[in-house]
């Protein structure tokens, strides 16, 4: 226990610094994904603020997901250029390190709960029709987003106080790139067994809960689809749905793959390379796939540019 420090001044981050040859690529590739990434979601966010084709709760969702994407990014991104320009592990002070955990939790739970309300939506327009404006009224679209965030409040606080009241030792080496709950939680050479318990009921409610409900809401469109006469119906109510069931599977599924899968096997390179593609590489992936995929806010874009190129 003399090696014991509850009040740790600072962690030392690993990030990529045993992977030297391949710093520098990684470095410019990231930056690229991080501008693409910014770009995108704040062109997402103009767009279904000034455009009136998109004023309507699909939409109002898809923006304050973009919201969060950009602040998940911004919380995560400048560390990892500032470790990879750098040939050394990086220190972070233990209040950087719990805020940035802080952060970085309550912008993943609001993500799982925010996807899981676009499900909803898309339920209540293709099953509900004659229902879908009492049951997507304004009212009740800000209390979905209001609930996404204080979830994610409520969550990041409950985390965080358990992790960060643990003993550490004295110089931590975090073999990672950001202050992620797995690889900090490690760290603790005592009492951490409480918050194993909480990170994994966390991990239940939030990832295999919010799940569950976005695969029985696209079951019920499925069998609503396929109860169409017209090929064009369902071609063109499938297509409102492909984008959302796309970012759903890209982040549910390294979530999950994260968070879920067992430990034993597993090799730190391997960890780092995921946990790059889920916070880096999917918030870029997002709104290129909404702009793509997507005619309304393609043709609002469009009409975007030709408004502003004389």
């Amino acid at each position: 226990m003399a090696e014991e420090n509850h009040t740790t001044s600072e962690f030392l981050l690993l990030g990529f610094s045993d992977l030297r040859a391949l710093q520098g690529p990684l470095f410019w590739l990231v930056l690229l994904v991080y501008l693409i990434t910014l770009l995108g979601n704040s062109l997402i966010i103009f767009l279904t603020r000034t455009s009136p084709v998109l004023h309507s709760p699909m939409y109002f969702f898809l923006r304050h997901l973009s919201v969060v994407e950009f602040l998940y990014t911004t919380d995560i991104v400048p560390r990892i250029l500032a470790d990879l320009a750098s040939s050394h592990p990086q220190a972070i002070s233990f209040r950087s390190c719990a805020a940035q955990m802080y952060v970085f939790i309550v912008l993943g739970i609001s993500e799982c709960c925010l996807l899981t309300a676009m499900a909803y939506d898309r339920y209540a327009a293709i099953c509900q029709p004659l229902h879908y404006s009492a049951l997507m009224n304004q009212r009740a679209c800000v209390a979905m987003v209001g609930t996404s965030w204080i979830m994610g409040i409520i969550t990041a606080t409950t985390h965080s106080s358990l992790i960060f009241t643990l003993p550490f030792p004295r110089r931590p080496i975090i073999p990672h790139f950001l202050c992620d709950i797995l690889p900090v939680l490690r760290l603790a050479s005592a009492g951490k067994h409480r918050s194993e318990i909480s990170v994994m009921t966390a991990t239940v409610v939030f990832i295999m809960i919010p799940f569950s409900l976005i695969v029985t809401s696209y079951a019920r469109i499925l069998g609503a689809i396929l109860a169409m006469a017209s090929a064009q119906s369902r071609r063109k109510v499938f297509s409102t749905c492909s984008s959302h069931l796309l970012v759903v599977s890209l982040f549910f599924g390294t979530a999950s793959i994260t968070y879920i899968r067992p430990r034993a096997g597993s090799s730190v390179t391997a960890d780092r390379i995921l946990s790059l593609f889920y916070t880096v590489v999917t918030p870029m992936l997002n709104p290129i796939i909404y702009t793509l995929r997507n005619k309304e806010v393609t043709r609002a874009l469009k009409h975007m540019m030709r408004k502003r190129v004389p």
